[in-house]
């Protein structure tokens, strides 16, 4: 088995700039998805792609929103690419709208086997899935697990796609490591599982590989919760693994701009409910490079 700290999923080459295609939602308000995607991996030196799953008025924290579902689009979209002959170094996937959007997932995968995939499992939080998540929708993104070259749930989203039952948050070291390895042999490669917080005011991050040693990776945790942390975790993760850091550094990089985030959020207006606000940690990314 190997450390975390000695895996690397990309190796940066000089001033090369790699392509991301970024599949998650457009949300207008309330900053998360795209919305967090586009910024924090531009800041790493990455050229984002974005394949919108779906057109959002506001996120779903709010008591009104509106959703429009883009899958009919994505055929002649993808199809666009091909014609143009776009290259991809990675594939990552979050939010989606519909259970055939896994279907362009997996189009993009065949048609670029060499890009690392990334798939954010974005379904729900706190026990309860999102309320567009259908179980057809959850069931068809369990089929993007396997051959994820990394994969990073919340115990939420771990419980749904293993079928564990979700404990709440405070869960033992040993249920991690059996949530972490049902997940690897459903086929993902490499798993970070999220969030795990129990009575000593620290919030945990686990990170374990087909062939890596489980590895914790802790820091502070704040005493509220964001919409889009989840985003802006995955994100700065990615953006960390492209630009060369190992699969740990990348974790622990991660943990740190989500805590900065939320920190300059709790001093504006509305926090609560208004999204992270990432803007003036984005030198923090930008240092990656």
């Amino acid at each position: 088995m190997t450390n975390a700290k000695d895996v690397r999923l990309y190796k940066r080459e000089g001033t090369y700039i790699p392509r991301i295609a970024a599949v998650h939602d457009l949300c207008g308000y309330g900053k998360c998805s795209l919305g967090v995607a586009i910024p924090v991996l531009s800041a790493a030196g990455c050229d984002v792609c974005p394949v919108p799953t779906s057109l959002f008025s506001a996120h779903t924290r709010f008591p009104k929103w509106y959703m429009h579902d883009t899958t009919s689009m994505l055929e002649e979209y993808l199809d666009a690419w091909q014609e143009e002959g776009i290259e991809l170094d990675a594939i990552y996937s979050g939010f989606l709208g519909a259970p055939e959007q896994v279907g362009a997932i997996q189009r993009l995968y065949r048609e670029y086997p060499g890009a690392l995939r990334i798939v954010d499992p974005v379904m729900g939080d706190g026990g309860k899935p999102y309320p567009t998540y259908t179980p057809e929708l959850c069931a068809a993104m369990g089929d993007l697990v396997d051959g994820a070259d990394l994969l990073t749930p919340n115990l939420t989203e771990a419980s749904i796609l293993t079928g564990i039952e979700y404990q709440g948050q405070n869960v033992s070291d040993e249920f991690v490591r059996h949530t972490m390895d049902a997940l690897l042999d459903n086929g993902a490669k490499n798993v970070v599982l999220k969030g795990i917080v129990r009575d000593d005011g620290l919030i945990r991050n686990y990170v374990a590989g087909d062939q890596v040693e489980l590895a914790e990776v802790s820091g502070e945790l704040l005493p509220f919760m964001l919409h889009g942390t989840g985003d802006l975790y995955a994100s700065a993760l990615l953006a960390a693994l492209m630009a060369g850091q190992s699969l740990y550094d990348g974790v622990a990089f991660a943990s740190h701009i989500v805590r900065d985030a939320m920190r300059v959020t709790s001093d504006q207006p509305d926090y609560e409910v208004r999204g992270v606000s990432f803007e003036t940690i984005l030198g923090q990314v930008t240092a990656l490079v």
